[in-house]
């Protein structure tokens, strides 16, 4: 070996062992001390009861879709009603109409949850992702001091600096012919700079009092377990278990001019007038129409 080919050979080490160290940088627990890694051991010990619904809490650290990891698991019966599956960094994350839900490492709380509510009649499991979201709703309330309005179907919706932005959605998936997955991913930590597009948001940007993710886990998937009792004992009645006037009080689409962009490239134009007995929005176009929308895509066009 020549002289110069041992200085390209020591070059070339040496770009590699830069290329590891930043892959090993990248996946250290501690790599970046602003954003701890979540605790395990104390999350399973103050979620999971004899008596309760979480059964198991798992955390993994990079995964494409916690959602598409639990409906597989789901499917393939190797997972029970209760699990929750969190991960610190999701490269594939997907919220509604297959749109991408991507933040940096442990910036966020990316996690999905398995339900399977035997003794209420599939008809009304429509109503689980509106759920979630008064769920989280209440959870951030008590956790993080953060406001939270819900933008039918499943968006929630913070106030950073007098503009309502998204910082987080909701998507739910069936799972084999009893199951439901809930995915939920709400931005904790995120800067302005780090925001995936320009209308997001994030728990700190909008003044939160704590971003502590272990504290923000446990109070949104304790307020979910609540709902979900409450739901379930009300064979997953909307009026009698509260959580259709819950979920109004919450929505701020409700009193709004909306466009629904729906399937098939109908769109209608109209005043938001409420959530109706199946989890429709119900728009009162110009025309006199009173029309349920029970999917498609929601714009907010003025404020109420």
């Amino acid at each position: 070996m020549t002289p110069r080919d041992a200085s390209d050979a020591n070059d070339n080490a040496n770009d590699d062992a830069k290329e590891n160290a930043k892959e090993n940088a990248k996946d250290s627990r501690w790599s970046d001390l602003d954003r701890p890694p979540l605790n395990t051991a104390a999350l399973r010990r103050a979620l999971v009861r004899e008596d309760g619904l979480w059964r198991d809490v798992e955390v993994v650290q990079r995964t494409g879709s916690t959602n598409s990891d639990l409906v597989a698991l789901a499917t393939e019966e190797k997972a029970n009603e209760g699990t929750v599956l969190v991960a610190e960094e999701q490269d594939a994350g997907r919220g509604r109409l297959d749109r991408q839900w991507t933040a940096p490492a442990r910036s966020g709380l990316f996690f999905s949850v398995l339900l399977k509510p035997a003794g209420v009649p599939v008809e009304r499991w429509g109503w689980l992702p509106l759920l979630t979201g008064v769920a989280v709703a209440t959870g951030l309330s008590r956790a993080a001091g953060v406001d939270t309005a819900l933008k039918w179907p499943n968006d929630l919706l913070v106030t950073v600096g007098g503009e309502e932005r998204k910082a987080g959605g909701i998507l739910a998936e069936r799972a084999g012919t009893d199951g439901v997955v809930v995915g939920i991913g709400i931005n904790v930590t995120l800067r302005e700079d780090e925001l995936p597009v320009p209308g997001a948001g994030s728990l700190a940007l909008a003044g939160a009092v704590s971003t502590d993710r272990d504290t923000v886990l446990r109070a949104v998937l304790r307020s979910l377990e609540q709902w979900y009792e409450r739901w379930r004992a009300a064979e997953g009645d909307p009026a009698r278990s509260g959580l259709q006037e819950t979920y109004a009080a919450g929505c701020a689409t409700l009193g709004r001019v909306v466009r629904a962009e729906l399937p098939g490239g109908r769109s209608i134009t109209g005043e938001a007038v409420a959530v109706d007995g199946d989890g429709r929005l119900v728009i009162a176009t110009e025309e006199g129409v009173q029309e349920p929308v029970g999917a498609g895509d929601v714009v907010h066009l003025r404020p109420a």
